[in-house]
């Protein structure tokens, strides 16, 4: 494996204009009505994940669907990408219309060894900012793997509290596919069944982490009313098309909400917003 410490303090930055018509086809997906949302719409917290994707020549893709690595994302050798999850700030509201901007930074490269062999957990520091300023900080976490086979044991999660509400998700083709496309999502473990299953060993096509990352946070804010400052989630076993899915949380002591997700294996993903 190339030494990777030289790709830490690698920045780019990426401006975007915060379009009417990719709010609505987000709002659609949330099965929420497109036409509500209007030039001026406060973009709802972390919908700034459709926007400043990267645009690459078709010649300059990876045999996932990714973007090859080596220019912005490290040179790292392990085929199997996931992302594992992130923290972020809410800090000033970015607004339908606007122009933005988002910075992004390597933050750390970390190699490890773990249950399934050799790791490397890349950093990416973001940070969005638009006409009021400073709207978004997030630290997105991705792990890189060998190719290991799916297995049905699920991993070790922190045992959940009882649920004080929950909600069901049937995610299908439909989903993912909307999710890939507003995300400039190429990865092909999303829409390509043979793909996900002959090349990288699992038993269908896999949910989007932060499809269901988002699914918790406006699951709990419905119910909490209230806008979030800070958004902690952490994935913990994947998930995949047809599997229902229960989202669930409770309100702790400090009035944070615990969340979390579970499919057929138990939790698959864990997190924690601040109102």
């Amino acid at each position: 494996m190339p030494d990777l410490a030289d790709w830490v303090g690698r920045a780019r930055i990426e401006q975007d204009l915060i379009t009417l018509t990719r709010a609505r086809s987000a709002a659609g997906l949330f099965d929420e009505d497109p036409e509500r949302v209007v030039p001026g719409t406060e973009l709802p917290a972390c919908w700034h994940w459709f926007y400043f994707n990267p645009v690459v020549r078709r010649s300059e893709l990876g045999e996932d669907g990714h973007p090859k690595r080596g220019t912005f994302l490290p040179p790292v050798v392990l085929p199997r990408r996931m992302w594992a999850g992130g923290r972020l700030r809410f800090r000033a509201p970015i607004r339908v219309g606007e122009s933005a901007e988002r910075r992004s930074e390597i933050a750390s490269v970390q190699e490890k060894e773990g249950r399934s062999g050799k790791m490397v957990l890349v950093t990416v520091r973001h940070r969005v900012s638009s006409r009021d300023g400073l709207g978004v900080e997030e630290d997105q976490d991705l792990i890189y793997r060998e190719a290991t086979k799916f297995s049905e044991q699920p991993r070790s999660a922190a045992p959940s509290p009882e649920a004080q509400w929950e909600d069901a998700f049937s995610p299908d083709t439909t989903a993912l596919f909307s999710f890939s496309a507003l995300t400039g999502n190429g990865h092909r473990i999303h829409y390509d069944q043979e793909y996900a299953k002959q090349v990288e060993g699992y038993p269908g096509l896999l949910v989007h982490g932060p499809l269901t990352a988002l699914l918790l946070l406006q699951a709990a804010q419905r119910r909490a009313g209230l806008r979030p400052t800070a958004y902690t989630y952490r994935a913990v076993a994947p998930l995949f098309v047809g599997e229902p899915i229960t989202l669930a949380g409770v309100t702790r002591a400090d009035h944070s909400t615990e969340v979390w997700a579970r499919g057929p294996r138990g939790v698959a993903m864990q997190g924690t917003i601040e109102w």
